[in-house]
């Protein structure tokens, strides 16, 4: 399969909806443009970009959907905004934020101690701790082909991390019920491997891997363990403590050894900012960079990123203190609700099938071949929603959030997954819009285009466009 140049010109103009109708800056203006010009167009994108996300039928991204709580955290996020907190010594309320930041996130989620670091995010949330497990491998045991098993739906930052930091990842299959097989996993661990993951929840299924099994094999071979709850991090915990069936994964596992949490997914607040917890400070030690003879003078890191806004850090703690327990577990009790709500529409549905147990994040696939899923998220799309696609096998997941627990909705959404599913029977046999992509990857030939086309997305997110890539204008 291949794309016609007109395809090719449709994708690409899909990232730049703005390009006739606001000015393309190639170069620093030569005058400052007025400030309240520059407001008004950021306005304008801001309002139009949110209308889709304030409707309540998009999976996962938006979190929290609370204009006025974005609002509060913008004015604690502007007073710190400028502040680097790489310079402790101008800005010690950076010490104070991150510390309680950990020291909140280790008290949920069963440290013995607060050792942790605030990051960037999920992806340095999950990066750290695999250059942490290599090195260990590397100074306690002497291994220097470092291996880590991790489960087939493990996040895709955890790829990023072995490609960055010459680490072989070990992909363990799934079980039928969509969690890691920890028999394989348990034959699969050689003299090279340096630790295990599991998810908690993954994000094509949502689903928590047999930590406390994983932690038994951890503590036999003296291995690391890594939960990644980037995801259910901030949810998971209050989900237990309201009763709902969620296995443990957190450090009352004995085996685990870190675990990631990002507070800008259901910690609910600004994007940018992530947990990262270890068991033992011997462990984040392995995490930190120091240089003592740069002309620039001692320099010390605790992980990949240098300067930081303050304006994060103080916002991430703030939407702490101001959610509160009871915020977060009214939050967890509707989410987890609603969750079910989703779970019971897709099961209602005949051509689709629920991805094992999931509880907050329900993926489904298709179980009649007359039945294209990637057809059936068209017909979502038509009806206003946004599902996130999995492949391999082909699939969506609903990730529910705090916007899709508003009334009304999921009486709305059994009946639009419904007809979507009649839109899909309509068109067996067409190529689905928002499926294209993933078609692609399963032929040969669209495996080889694949990875040109994905470089040439990411190339057109960060240039301005040349006009000749949208083909000839019309006469």
């Amino acid at each position: 399969m291949s794309l016609t140049p007109e395809q090719i010109a449709q994708l690409l103009a899909s990232f730049y909806p703005y390009r006739e109708r606001f000015p393309e800056h190639r170069a620093v203006p030569e005058q400052p443009v007025a400030r309240d010009e520059v407001l008004e167009t950021v306005q304008t994108l801001a309002h139009e970009e949110d209308a889709l996300g304030d409707t309540g039928k998009v999976s996962g991204s938006l979190y929290l959907g609370d204009h006025d709580q974005y609002h509060f955290l913008s004015e604690v996020f502007e007073a710190f905004a400028h502040a680097n907190v790489l310079q402790r010594d101008m800005y010690p309320s950076a010490t104070k934020f991150e510390g309680e930041i950990v020291a909140m996130a280790a008290s949920m989620l069963h440290a013995p101690e607060a050792i942790g670091v605030v990051t960037s995010g999920g992806t340095e949330s999950l990066m750290n701790p695999m250059l942490v497990y290599r090195e260990r491998g590397r100074a306690e045991k002497g291994i220097t082909a470092p291996e880590v098993i991790i489960p087939a739906s493990a996040h895709v930052a955890l790829d990023k991390a072995a490609h960055y930091f010459g680490i072989s990842l070990i992909k363990a299959p799934l079980t039928q019920g969509y969690v890691v097989d920890l028999d394989w996993v348990a034959e699969h661990i050689t003299d090279n491997t340096v630790a295990l993951v599991g998810s908690a929840g993954s994000y094509p299924y949502g689903l928590v891997d047999p930590i406390e099994r994983l932690g038994e094999l951890a503590l036999q071979h003296d291995l690391g363990l890594h939960v990644d709850g980037c995801l259910g991090g901030f949810l998971l915990p209050w989900g237990r403590r309201l009763g709902y069936h969620i296995p443990a994964f957190d450090f009352e596992v004995p085996g685990v050894t870190s675990i990631s949490a990002d507070t800008h997914k259901y910690g609910y607040t600004l994007k940018g900012t992530s947990v990262l917890l270890y068991r033992t400070r011997e462990l984040r030690q392995y995490q930190y960079f120091a240089a003592s003879d740069w002309p620039g003078g001692l320099y010390i890191s605790p992980g990949m990123s240098g300067s930081r806004s303050g304006g994060l850090i103080a916002a991430a703690w703030a939407a702490l203190l101001t959610t509160g327990e009871a915020g977060y577990l009214d939050a967890a009790r509707r989410i987890f609700d609603t969750g079910a709500r989703v779970r019971e529409a897709v099961e209602s549905v005949d051509g689709l099938r629920v991805c094992g147990n999931p509880s907050f994040l329900v993926g489904f696939e298709s179980d009649d071949p007359d039945v294209d899923i990637y057809l059936v998220n068209d017909g979502l799309v038509a009806r206003g929603w946004r599902m996130n696609p999995n492949q391999n096998p082909p699939g969506l997941h609903f990730c529910v959030t705090l916007p899709n627990t508003r009334d009304g909705l999921m009486p709305q959404f059994r009946s639009d997954l419904g007809e979507a599913v009649q839109y899909a029977r309509a068109h067996v046999g067409e190529t689905a819009k928002s499926g294209a992509l993933y078609g692609m990857s399963g032929t040969p030939s669209g495996a080889a285009l694949l990875p040109m086309l994905l470089a040439g997305a990411l190339d057109a997110m960060t240039e301005v466009p040349d006009p000749s890539m949208f083909g000839p204008t019309p006469s």
